[in-house]
């Protein structure tokens, strides 16, 4: 798992889901308010580097009112006994 590349799929998918072209997106982002380009669109998706902030930009340009994120258990082996939370100390 790459946290890149997830978070690439899931915008990527957003994107498809509605049907849109990065074109398109370009403009409904600068219709309400944020100048993005097809160019700087395709390089942020390019790297899957982009910032939270971005991704909260293109959902209300894009109108979405909700967003499913499935996020993968990562199972960490470790060799100390689990202690249950009602009996953790901090």
């Amino acid at each position: 798992m790459t946290w890149d590349n997830d978070a690439r799929n899931i915008l990527k998918a957003e994107i498809v889901r509605r049907g849109l072209t990065y074109e398109r997106l370009g403009k409904l982002m600068s219709a309400v308010g944020v100048p993005e380009t097809t160019r700087s669109i395709t390089n942020k998706l390019s790297r899957g580097t982009f910032s939270f902030i971005f991704f909260l930009q293109a959902m209300h340009a894009m109108r979405a009112k909700s967003v499913t994120i499935e996020v993968p258990v990562v199972t960490v082996k470790t060799t100390e006994k689990e202690v249950p939370s009602s009996e953790r100390t901090v």
